[in-house]
């Protein structure tokens, strides 16, 4: 047998399609003449149909040949026949994709009689197996495979108690990945790369969130045609797949980071919002306060007040209130003096306390600091990000080199 085509290989209905060249040759020892009796005539050629021919077939074969078989046979003085045969065999081939595109396949071709046993006939490899790849090779025309070794063994099989004899012929074919690299891994690749670059895109607006869905729906895109291409009864889930599905994971991680991010900057609006409605509320500019102080005289049975009515801005502390204040307390009696101070010294560690609160509850809910922790956690899961997934690719790549077949 001569390979002299690889048409096909579909991995998703496990077929295989080649083109052969079979060669057969048989003795007929009551056919012989002398040559020299018959004009010098070495050689005939009987119609196919009026000879016994060998019942061979292939046991992989799914199609009956296209090509219609040899009408005509060989026949030399000495009854040695020879017949030709072109067959286009589309045959079933266990397709191996673990380690696609860069993946090697074995397809067998096993030549065997139907009825006859070993008794009545016996298969034999004619040519060299070296001279049957070099052909080979000379004649393939290019494809997506690559043609890289015939190797032709002879077995024994029993089957149902019929002992036959049976040629296979082991087809090594690689493929050529350059296309798929250049199609398929560095598109996912380069999408990688793009939602890297998208943490330089401002989390303010919704362009980064659009931006990175449309990137993981066209991961998702190129997961789609890469479940047209690979068979599903495969026992290992693929390297490609693991590569498509460790992107995706990747970039859904992104995703998920900037909704966060999202959110906590939407959070710190709203406390903004807050306490601007807050600090309204407590602004007493544009308002009257009144301060009435009281005094009690036990002497004389008598209340003495002294009012003032005083106009405060929002932004002035409690020691300018006190200090308008004292200046209103200077009309007061000089026997109220002592009186006063005592108040005026319990207003003034009121204002401490006051201060206190104030400062600290500005510290924790002052405007950005919702956005300065944003960018802390961009910070944090972008040099992750990065480790990550540079940690992937050499893990995946290394595995793919590495790994071997099923």
């Amino acid at each position: 047998m001569l390979l002299y085509a690889i048409l096909d290989v579909n991995e998703k209905e496990q077929r295989f399609s080649s083109l052969i060249w079979v060669f057969s040759r048989w003795y007929e020892p009551d056919i012989n003449w002398n040559p020299q009796n018959f004009c010098g005539i070495w050689k005939i050629y009987p119609p196919s149909d009026v000879l016994w021919t060998p019942d061979l077939t292939i046991e992989e074969m799914l199609n009956a040949n296209k090509i219609s078989p040899s009408p005509y046979l060989l026949l030399d003085y000495d009854g040695e026949v020879f017949l030709r045969s072109n067959m286009v065999v589309v045959s079933s081939c266990k397709i191996k994709v673990y380690k696609f595109p860069f993946d090697v396949q074995n397809c067998k071709l096993s030549f065997k009689s139907i009825v006859h046993s070993t008794v009545d006939l016996v298969l034999q490899n004619a040519a060299d197996s070296e001279w049957n790849m070099e052909w080979s090779l000379s004649k393939m025309p290019q494809s997506e495979w690559l043609f890289v070794n015939l190797s032709i063994s002879e077995e024994l099989l029993n089957n149902f108690g019929l002992e036959q004899t049976v040629l296979v012929y082991t087809i090594t074919m690689k493929r050529r990945s350059a296309l798929y690299i250049a199609n398929f891994l560095l598109p996912v690749l380069f999408f990688l790369c793009l939602d890297l670059a998208s943490f330089l895109i401002s989390d303010s607006g919704g362009e980064k969130l659009g931006f990175k869905v449309t990137v993981l729906l066209a991961v998702t895109v190129m997961q789609l045609i890469l479940n047209e291409i690979l068979p599903s009864s495969s026992d290992r889930i693929p390297l490609i797949a693991v590569y498509c599905i460790g992107m995706f994971g990747l970039m859904m991680l992104s995703l998920l980071e900037t909704i966060l991010v999202m959110y906590l900057m939407g959070k710190d609006s709203q406390d903004n919002e807050a306490d601007k409605n807050q600090s309204q509320s407590e602004d007493c500019g544009g308002k009257v306060g009144k301060v009435v102080l009281h005094n009690y005289d036990r002497g004389v049975k008598n209340w003495t007040s002294c009012g003032c009515i005083c106009e405060v801005s929002a932004d002035e502390p409690p020691s300018e209130m006190l200090s308008v204040d004292r200046e209103a307390n200077s009309c007061r009696p000089a026997e109220e003096s002592s009186g006063l101070e005592k108040i005026l010294y319990e207003l003034k560690e009121v204002e401490k306390t006051l201060n206190l609160l104030l400062t600290s509850r500005k510290q924790e809910g002052k405007p950005g600091y919702w956005t300065r922790v944003t960018k802390t956690i961009n910070k944090v899961f972008f040099i992750s990000y990065v480790i990550v997934a540079c940690l992937f690719l050499v893990v995946i790549f290394t595995m793919w080199i590495n790994a071997e077949d099923e």
